[in-house]
C-alpha cells in the first residue's frame, strides 16, 4: 500500500512541478513521470540536508521539491 502511496504523491508532485517550472516540463505525461523521479530524488536531498517531511503535506513538499530540481538540472541539459 505505501508503494501506492508513493506513485500518487510522486504523480501530483510532477503535476505541480510542471505548474511552478512553466516551459520546462515535458508535458503531462513526462511530468508525471519526473514527478514519481522527482520523489526519490527529493527524498535523497532532503536526507542529506537533515530534513525529513512527516504525513501526506510532508511527503508532497518533499517530492515536489526533488521534481522542481529534477525539472531544473534537465532543462539545463537540454539545451
Amino acid at each position: 500500500m505505501s508503494l501506492l502511496w508513493f506513485l500518487l504523491i510522486g504523480l501530483a508532485a510532477g503535476w505541480i512541478a510542471g505548474q511552478i517550472m512553466k516551459g520546462r516540463g515535458f508535458g503531462l505525461v513526462g511530468n508525471l513521470v519526473v514527478g514519481v523521479v522527482g520523489a526519490v530524488l527529493g527524498g535523497f536531498l532532503f536526507g542529506l540536508l537533515g530534513i525529513g517531511g512527516s504525513g501526506l503535506a510532508g511527503s508532497l513538499v518533499t517530492a515536489v521539491a526533488g521534481a522542481v530540481v529534477l525539472l531544473f538540472l534537465v532543462g539545463l541539459v537540454r539545451r
